[in-house]
């Protein structure tokens, strides 16, 4: 197999199929064998797993994944990139390539390339995200994939160090992006990597992030789901208010109803968005629902 964390194989490739980086694309690629290994024993691979991987690049985590993996789904928008992973896959009977961009795909299709490769398979199989994501659709991409009837099994993504942080905060440090991972996952930072881990180096520091889906804290129909989100951005609306004001405001419900039901659940109507758990939050929908 092709080291393609050797940078003299990587800017060979280059040169030789007239292509540099793109960093409007996010294209920052990982040449770091220690974290390639960490990123595949977190997915936990075995050959039941289909396996979608978005933005491969050259495929230094593709050949890897297809290595352990049933079958993988890489998803590459840049065309001249995806000639150079056609050719260094062309050995490999087990990745599907597919030139598209993802956030332009929705979960339903997606998950339809895994439900027709395992009508093939004997064995109860796996659905798994897997990817080194580009930094600047990040919060696109675990959107799309947990705010679906159609989520995987287990996400394991590489993003930015800040943005994992923000993801697994605790009450105190909530914001509407953990929130968003938390109602439909359990996230946790399996490492933190450098950025000289990467080439071209990016400006910030990365963070190997794992997500085990579960199933919604709220017995939902996909209006209560919108209704559920629409109460958390008026939370947020103004960090700096009490809740009853941000929820009274951005719900357009008089206030005193509003710290009534905050007091029927136990929270304080001084309390700050951010200072409330994903459970906090569920409970607080149940009294709200019907007003929304």
């Amino acid at each position: 197999m092709i080291d393609l964390t050797n940078l003299n194989i990587i800017k060979g490739l280059l040169t030789h199929y007239n292509v540099s980086a793109q960093k409007s694309l996010g294209q920052n690629f990982l040449i770091d064998k220690e974290v390639l290994d960490k990123i595949t024993k977190a997915a936990e691979l075995s050959k039941v797993d289909f396996v979608v991987e978005v933005g491969p690049g050259f495929g230094t985590l593709t050949l890897l994944l297809a290595e352990k993996a049933g079958r993988i789904l890489a998803i590459e928008t840049d065309k001249k990139i995806l000639s150079i992973l056609r050719a260094i896959s062309s050995g490999y009977q087990n990745i599907d390539l597919l030139p598209a961009n993802v956030l332009r795909l929705d979960g339903k299709e997606l998950y339809s390339h895994y439900k027709a490769w395992s009508k093939t398979r004997n064995k109860k199989t796996r659905y798994k995200l897997v990817s080194n994501l580009p930094y600047y659709i990040t919060s696109a991409v675990l959107k799309q994939f947990l705010e679906t009837n159609y989520r995987p099994d287990l996400i394991v993504v590489m993003v930015q160090k800040e943005v994992a942080e923000r993801i697994v905060a605790k009450p105190g440090e909530m914001s509407l992006l953990s929130l968003s991972v938390q109602f439909f996952g359990k996230p946790e930072i399996i490492a933190a990597v450098s950025k000289d881990a990467f080439w071209p180096k990016p400006k910030v520091d990365s963070a190997i992030l794992k997500i085990v889906p579960h199933s919604s804290q709220l017995q939902h129909s996909v209006d209560d789901v919108k209704k559920f989100f629409r109460m958390l951005k008026a939370g947020f609306g103004e960090r700096r208010k009490q809740l009853h004001n941000s929820l009274s405001g951005g719900l357009n419900i008089n206030d005193a109803t509003v710290q009534e039901k905050l007091r029927y659940v136990g929270i304080s109507p001084q309390t700050r968005a951010q200072e409330l758990s994903i459970t906090q939050w569920v409970k607080l929908f149940k009294q709200f629902k019907k007003d929304i």
